[in-house]
């Protein structure tokens, strides 16, 4: 078994944590993403990964909604400008994902904001561009606080 495989198999045999929020769901989304990242592996752009990831949701029964538009407001008006983050899993969790060398704190603004703007609790920004192995952070809007994550 190689490294990813491993990593792969541990995250499904993964102990849930009950303080995590969304952790089923969460669980299921991250293992989503490992088992693209086992097939495809680093180096691909990240509308490559989109398109897979909707396969891999789809072909695990993972309800998303690709690129929801959101609605932002200044002042109490709304914008013309909206938001599009990658998808919405199970109508709760926001998945950002990217194909960089390694997350970078822009990133991180652009999850939080998702957050913000959605007026969701809990965002997974997701890098399948990450070497060697799938790099991913679980941000959560009740104190917008990240813990990061290395397969």
């Amino acid at each position: 078994m190689n490294r990813e495989e491993v990593t792969a198999k541990n995250a499904e045999n993964a102990k849930i944590d009950p303080g995590i929020l969304f952790p089923k769901e969460s669980y299921r989304i991250v293992g989503a993403c490992f088992e693209v990242y086992k097939n495809m592996g680093s180096g691909f752009l990240e509308a490559v990964y989109q398109e897979c990831l909707a396969l891999e949701f789809k072909a695990q029964e993972i309800p998303f909604v690709e690129k929801p538009l959101l609605a932002l407001e200044f002042k109490g008006h709304s914008l013309r400008q909206t938001y599009a983050p990658d998808f919405l899993c199970f109508g709760e969790i926001m998945v950002e994902i990217k194909s960089a060398k390694q997350l970078a704190n822009d990133h991180r603004a652009q999850a939080v904001n998702y957050l913000k703007a959605a007026g969701k609790s809990l965002a997974l920004l997701v890098n399948f561009g990450h070497h060697p192995g799938l790099e991913f952070e679980r941000f959560v809007q009740q104190d917008i606080s990240r813990i990061s994550r290395d397969s």
